[in-house]
């Protein structure tokens, strides 16, 4: 789903789709007691909270995908964080629309309903976002290093080094690994050629970058850059930069 989504436009209309729709649901179900209220107060009462919540857990999740990766202690900790901050706004809800004193007992009273809401929202939303894994391929053919051509431009010191990046300096190239980086008379170009096959990233007109040696990237008014392992600093070009979205990187 996220290739589809992949402008940030796109992908937040889509959100505001899920949570109108998750809300309008919510109304018409009349859980926790909202269904003593008429269907056009449920409708207001129920859009307010799914999609102001929704905003809440959009947000710390951003924050919360690069530490916890994994899909279920990722879940855990949105809906447990966004819970406090979600309840306030249901307090708030309940405060215009029916005149609900905010008193701290009114207040924390459904912080449990809204953490069990919390944690089916946004599993929902994780699963409508999750990248399909990738198709199993079995061959009895034997794995060449798709590296293999470029990499017998090293020196025997950092042949069998992990390739970290390659950048072009006027007429060398300035290869990058986790044994030190080594310079070599070689056109841009035809590293790229060798590299074809290779899982990484051309970022910009005179850097590709392996994908296993990215641990961070960021994207600010249409410049980005990429943090290595090793601590090197990559520009990204807006041109170069849609591989890297459609991975997921930001």
């Amino acid at each position: 789903m996220t290739k589809l989504f992949d402008r940030p436009w796109m992908r937040v209309a889509a959100d505001l789709g899920l949570w109108v729709a998750v809300g309008a649901v919510m109304a018409v179900l009349g859980p926790f007691g909202s269904s003593e209220r008429s269907l056009p107060e449920r409708l207001v009462y129920w859009q307010l909270c799914m999609v102001g919540g929704g905003v809440i857990g959009i947000l710390i999740d951003a924050q919360v995908r690069r530490a916890w990766p994994g899909f279920w202690p990722r879940l855990l900790a949105v809906s447990a964080l966004m819970t406090p901050l979600v309840t306030g706004l249901v307090a708030l809800v309940n405060h215009w629309l029916v005149g609900m004193r905010l008193t701290p007992g009114n207040i924390a009273e459904p912080w449990f309903q809204v953490f069990v809401v919390s944690f089916a929202a946004m599993c929902l939303r994780q699963l409508a976002w999750a990248e399909p894994p990738p198709p199993t391929v079995t061959t009895d053919a034997p794995r060449t290093d798709p590296e293999a051509a470029f990499r017998q431009r090293l020196s025997a010191k950092r042949r069998e080094a992990a390739l970290l990046a390659v950048e072009a300096e006027d007429h060398y190239l300035r290869v990058h690994t986790d044994a030190g980086d080594e310079l070599i008379t070689a056109r841009f170009r035809d590293a790229l050629a060798e590299l074809a096959d290779a899982r990484g990233f051309r970022t910009h007109r005179s850097w590709w970058v392996a994908a296993d040696a990215i641990a961070d990237v960021k994207w600010l008014r249409g410049r980005g850059q990429a943090t290595l392992r090793c601590g090197l600093k990559v520009p990204i070009s807006r041109s170069n930069a849609a591989p890297l979205r459609a991975a997921g990187w930001f």
